[in-house]
């Protein structure tokens, strides 16, 4: 009888950690595992914005698959997912086709622009690790050539983020790290750079303890970002954008020489396109991470919206949740081959950190609340954790954050 075939879709955090954790909780004989995923490396989604904005180099982001997962147990395709056969059991590859028993969908997300005119054409977003290095060789060139171009404007200097999310305020604190760095490097004025945030919500950080998130506008504000709130972007030009505040009629342009987008995410279109019943493009899973279509599918990640129990809002979708999901997955797989009942999977909040740039964040980590160095440690101690889980000490020693402090 022929060992049951288990396909992972993405090698993101969900992906990642499902196929190490499988790798622990089955045996060589109890089923064949296979990772498929675009690029042969998997990269931190939760760096992006530091090699976005030139604070670490982009390859610090990734690391080689075939270096974490175990290449004697787990068979790697390098290709494109191109659709999901449920009927038939098949997952289309740009190159080929794949055969499974058991799926897990961890595919991610896509950048979400809204139907607002002119951000797919005239705005960056940060996505990918290549996306990252465009945005930070786009904003290196605007600095290198104010000097040197006789065409260059002062508006040229000018940053315009949207949104002031997690990942939007993660950003600009990188950003005023690094702009002093570049202001040094091609002798520009730092009086002239000007880093404008764009946010429809009247405050910063939706998620957080008001206090927090406080905390960390003032601090931006003190290094030069400007925040328009209760604003929304309109249209994103090639000079810049056109915003309108809240109740009013008017818009105001901004000249910008970058526009970064970070004002939302949706699921990859992978799964809806391919018939699954979804959420706003979600997999609505079962308790035990399940489509409740198909019992032999899991999603996971971006790709999942996870319901807590009698409760109306889904949990929302981080990094420390695909994580903790992903083991839930593998540890179900295994009593799935065992003809086990399955666990429900129990979200266990170790809390969150949002840096603010190289020495400062805000969090809160177990109910206790953090500012400042002791709260930007912890997150570079919650980053190395997860390296700790992915792939042991010598993960930690090649891509860990704590050795660099």
């Amino acid at each position: 009888m022929s060992k049951p075939k288990i396909v992972i879709l993405g090698a993101g955090y969900g992906g990642m950690m499902t196929t190490v954790r499988l790798t622990k909780e089955l045996s060589a004989e109890d089923a064949e595992i296979t990772l498929v995923n675009k690029h042969n490396y998997h990269y931190q989604t939760t760096w992006l914005h530091e090699a976005a904005a030139g604070t670490i180099h982009h390859d610090r982001t990734r690391m080689l698959i075939k270096n974490v997962i175990n290449t004697k147990r787990v068979n790697f395709v390098q290709d494109s997912v191109q659709s999901i056969d449920r009927e038939n059991h098949k997952v289309a590859l740009k190159n080929g086709e794949i055969d499974y028993d058991y799926l897990v969908i961890a595919l991610g997300f896509e950048s979400n622009t809204f139907g607002i005119k002119g951000l797919d054409t005239n705005a960056f977003a940060i996505r990918s690790v290549n996306t990252a290095r465009k945005i930070r060789e786009h904003i290196e060139y605007k600095f290198a050539s104010y000097n040197s171009d006789p065409d260059a404007k002062d508006s040229d200097l000018t940053i315009v983020v949207g949104g002031a999310g997690l990942s939007g305020v993660e950003f600009l604190g990188e950003l005023v790290d690094r702009i002093p760095e570049l202001c040094k490097e091609y002798d520009i004025d730092p009086n002239k750079v000007r880093i404008v945030d764009v946010e429809g919500m009247p405050f910063v950080l939706p998620p957080f303890d008001r206090e927090l998130a406080n905390y960390a506008q003032k601090y931006l504000e003190g290094k030069g970002v400007e925040f328009k709130l209760n604003t929304f972007i309109k249209e994103a030009t090639p000079e810049g954008v056109k915003v309108q505040k809240k109740d009013s009629e008017e818009l105001e342009e901004i000249q910008a020489g970058t526009v970064v987008w970070t004002g939302g995410v949706k699921a990859n279109h992978i799964p809806a396109d391919s018939g699954f019943e979804t959420n706003r493009g979600k997999i609505q899973v079962t308790a035990d991470l399940r489509s409740p279509e198909d019992d032999h599918v899991f999603a996971v990640g971006d790709v999942a919206v996870i319901f807590p129990p009698n409760a109306e809002r889904p949990y929302p979708p981080t990094a420390q949740i695909a994580i903790q999901a992903a083991e839930n997955i593998a540890k179900n797989m295994k009593h799935i081959l065992k003809g086990e009942a399955t666990e429900s999977f129990v979200y266990k909040p170790k809390g969150t950190v949002a840096s603010l740039g190289e020495k400062e964040a805000i969090g809160v980590v177990f109910d206790h609340k953090m500012t400042g160095k002791p709260a930007a440690a912890m997150k570079k101690v919650i980053d190395d954790r997860y390296l700790l889980m992915l792939g042991g000490v010598p993960l930690v020693l090649k891509k860990g954050k704590l050795n660099l402090l």
